[in-house]
């Protein structure tokens, strides 16, 4: 004979899906890390917000906070981090990632470019050679003529004039 339950009585077994309890702290992670990532919105330029994957009531958000300052810079993040609770955060962390990540690749090849630099303007012809069988396109004649006026630069302690002028000359035949 089946036996009966009373009302105040809970059968958890026939219950198909599980109920998953989420702590107070965890909730208070969440909306902390949300209000991190739009505060990290907040920072990047029009250029690269345009990159990342918002749509328009999060966008003019953005586009508010950054024109504002101090306390009510606060409150906005806060009001970015409770949109963002609405929304999956991923694609747009991902995006971000994304640009940070061209951002550090973009300054370790102006770093190499610079690199580059003072090895032609203190090796003289032996690294440019180098540096033409790695970039053909480059105009050998320019550069030995560049080069030469750094070097008479340097040793006259006039402003580097031709030394800058080899960095923008690498710049633009080569990063881009």
């Amino acid at each position: 004979m089946a036996k009966k339950r009373s009302k105040n009585e809970i059968d958890w077994t026939d219950e198909e899906e599980e109920i998953i309890w989420v702590s107070k702290s965890e909730i208070k992670r969440d909306s902390e890390h949300l209000k991190k990532l739009g505060a990290e919105l907040i920072e990047l330029t029009p250029q690269n917000l345009e990159k990342i994957p918002l749509d328009d009531d999060l966008k003019d958000a953005i586009r508010q906070a950054q024109s504002f300052k101090l306390e009510a810079r606060r409150r906005q993040i806060q009001f970015i981090g409770k949109l963002l609770r609405n929304r999956d955060p991923e694609p747009i962390q991902e995006a971000l990632d994304k640009v940070k990540n061209r951002h550090n690749q973009q300054q370790a090849l102006l770093h190499k470019l610079e690199l580059v630099r003072d090895q032609l303007v203190n090796m003289g012809d032996s690294s440019l050679e180098h540096l033409l069988t790695e970039h053909p396109q480059l105009d050998r004649q320019h550069l030995r003529n560049l080069i030469r006026g750094a070097q008479k630069e340097r040793e006259a302690n006039k402003p580097p004039k031709n030394y800058r002028e080899i960095f923008q000359y690498l710049k633009t035949e080569i990063a881009e």
